[in-house]
């Protein structure tokens, strides 16, 4: 069976960060896409797209110098989704405590050589912690369906 999780680290440097001395909030998130792309092409064994992300929470800045770990891991899949937990943790490389500092939900969808949809591995849940990020996830899955009906419906977008 395929990991469920793949975990990147790295510092925080100076390119990063804007005018305010933090890692930019899109850098983050571009580092959140490719953590969780990693993860779910090593899931999937396929090329895989972002379909959505949920949820982002900037919890606390980044700063530069900063050692930033970013864990994602499967928490539940579809027939061609795979649902992935993101979290990013920024510390002193000086010192072994970590922060939090973003989490969210991430979709990846596997495409075949055609670029077409396709199957993945079922996930399984096998602790209490996954279980209910699981739960999770599927809220998440659910609310973003919810609000694609509501765009549709309100504003006529499709």
């Amino acid at each position: 069976m395929p990991s469920t999780q793949t975990e990147f680290q790295f510092l925080a440097e100076p390119t990063d960060v804007n005018f305010g001395g933090k890692v930019h909030g899109g850098m983050v998130m571009k580092w959140i896409d490719q953590a969780s792309y990693a993860c779910a092409a090593q899931w999937s064994r396929r090329y895989c797209v972002t379909v959505s992300a949920n949820a982002i929470r900037f919890i606390r800045p980044i700063l530069v110098g900063q050692v930033v770990r970013i864990k994602a891991r499967i928490v539940h899949t579809g027939t061609t989704s795979m649902h992935i937990y993101v979290v990013v943790r920024a510390s002193d490389p000086k010192s072994p405590e970590e922060t939090i500092t973003n989490r969210c939900f991430i979709t990846f969808m596997a495409l075949d050589e055609a670029g077409q949809a396709c199957s993945v591995p079922a996930y399984e849940a096998k602790t209490d912690e996954d279980r209910h990020l699981e739960q999770v996830a599927k809220h998440a899955k659910e609310f973003a369906k919810q609000l694609d009906s509501d765009f549709e419906q309100l504003l006529g977008w499709t």
